[in-house]
């Protein structure tokens, strides 16, 4: 806390996060906004009532799961999720509409605690029954960020910055420490995971290509020599590893870990596409600068009266011993340290369904090549045509394109289904047979339907090994034959 409260020049009785806070907030708002948008054209074909996860089954399994074990109450931590009142499709379109009408509301400034309390519900709901689709890394990362902005305040009905009190120091403090674990622990899993790639400094020369949905940035950044790749990568580690630890430093160090943080962050979104990970963590970083960097106006409200202030600081510290103890589990854990209390295991176990606290690192291995996954449909077992996805790599001559901070979960999911087997991947089985029934809810997350008058009466799936081409050439991919990811299957009419 030293660190924070260091911030605080002499004399000053005013808060210095206030437009720190204001601007975080309207980017959160922006972030939240984006993010259920974007679900919100896809949540009917991914865990609608016929699409490739319904939520009607998860939750039916669940059911009969608690009935089973008698579980009473706590199905409702187990599974925290508003749909234990309904999982219809209307329900599911209220879920993210409900949450673009908060997400407006927040950025409003109207009533922020509520509609943060209202946001975090919602998502949570939706990433607890969605399945697959909604296990990303910034999925997590939204839910742990907008648990704390619940803390953050102001806590009036409408926003004023010129006469409003700071937030909590303690608060602060815990965004910083969520910002100095994601990147800490996103340098850290690559070092500790002993991949030869991250180890020699090569990844960066596979990356771009391999990365799930990569831009046509990314393309040009590929074509780089090695010794710029290596370069990059040293520069990578600088910053995830050494940088991080600014943040509990003075407030004009800490200053400077927000140059590249940032720079690491645009370079990333630049070349690829992560949804709104790269904004968010942006905006985490926000919290490195203060009201006196910013030079806003400061606040003209008056402090709070000590027993309020002793109150205050009483129940933010609660919640920050509890996020600290259950944050340094999988921090220390990193080392290969496994001996924690049983009831520090139990606690940490009860807490995960909520995501509030989470572990963080992407990429630990590289993967060095980047099969994909061509999926066909056929009417008599000899001709095949391709189904066309939205943004994943298909056709050679496609552009790789921005599409960030929409997320095409379906296209995202099947980048991982071509790293195992289809035995591994049920949700994949489950959209092969929504396309052999025509469902038009799941057909609407691809680009092309290639049987518009009736679904085929096969489907099947290949492996291509896919990689960008280089400078003089008219196509973007070039690919290679694999063999068969799942063999042609139909539905059984007897």
């Amino acid at each position: 806390m030293s660190s924070v409260e260091s911030t605080k020049p002499a004399g000053a009785t005013r808060p210095e996060f206030v437009w720190v806070r204001y601007f975080f907030l309207r980017a959160l708002a922006l972030i939240y906004l984006a993010a259920f948008w974007s679900l919100n054209t896809q949540i009917i074909g991914l865990a609608g009532k016929n699409g490739i996860v319904p939520a009607t089954q998860f939750m039916g399994n669940i059911r009969a799961y608690a009935e089973q074990e008698h579980l009473g109450l706590r199905r409702y931590v187990i599974e925290p999720t508003l749909c234990w009142f309904s999982t219809s499709d209307r329900f599911l379109r209220s879920l993210c509409i409900a949450g673009i009408a908060a997400s407006v509301v927040l950025l409003a400034g109207i009533a922020t605690p509520i509609c943060l309390a209202v946001l975090w519900l919602l998502y949570l709901s939706v990433t607890t029954v969605c399945g697959v689709f909604l296990q990303f890394q910034w999925d997590i990362l939204l839910l742990e960020t907008g648990f704390l902005a619940i803390f953050l305040g102001p806590f009036n009905w409408f926003s004023r910055p010129a006469k409003e009190r700071g937030p909590s120091l303690i608060v602060v403090w815990l965004f910083l420490w969520l910002l100095f674990r994601l990147m800490f622990q996103s340098g850290c899993v690559k070092l500790l995971s002993g991949d030869p790639l991250w180890r020699d400094l090569t990844a960066l020369s596979v990356h771009y290509e391999t990365q799930p949905l990569p831009t046509w940035i990314g393309w040009y950044a590929h074509q780089l020599p090695m010794w710029a790749q290596k370069t990059s990568c040293v520069l990578m580690f600088a910053i995830e590893l050494a940088v991080p630890f600014f943040i509990f430093t003075p407030r004009w160090l800490r200053a400077w870990a927000f140059p590249p943080l940032i720079a690491l962050q645009v370079f990333i979104l630049l070349t690829g596409n992560y949804c709104f990970f790269n904004w968010l963590t942006i905006a985490l970083c926000l919290f490195l600068l203060d009201d006196k960097w910013l030079r806003r106006p400061m606040s003209s409200a008056p402090p709070l009266s000590s027993p309020k202030r002793l109150a205050q600081n009483i129940g933010f510290g609660i919640v920050a011993a509890v996020i600290v103890l259950l944050s340094l589990m999988p921090l220390i854990s990193m080392s290969g340290f496994r001996s924690w209390p049983k009831a520090m295991v139990a606690f940490y176990q009860a807490a995960a369904p909520f995501r509030t606290v989470n572990s963080y690192g992407l990429f630990a291995v590289m993967t060095p090549s980047r099969p994909e996954i061509i999926v066909e449909g056929s009417n008599d077992g000899q001709t095949w045509i391709a189904y066309d996805f939205k943004y994943k790599p298909g056709p050679l001559d496609r552009r790789p394109g921005f599409v960030a901070p929409h997320q095409p979960r379906l296209d995202w999911q099947m980048w991982f289904a071509a790293l195992s087997d289809y035995r591994a991947n049920r949700w994949f089985i489950n959209f092969c047979l929504r396309l052999l029934q025509g469902q038009p809810e799941v057909l609407a997350l691809i680009e092309h339907n290639p049987f518009p008058n009736a679904p085929p009466k096969y489907v099947r799936a290949m492996v291509y090994d896919y990689r960008f081409t280089r400078f003089g050439t008219r196509h973007w991919w070039r690919r290679e034959f694999k063999g068969e990811y799942i063999p042609p299957i139909s539905l059984n009419t007897k």
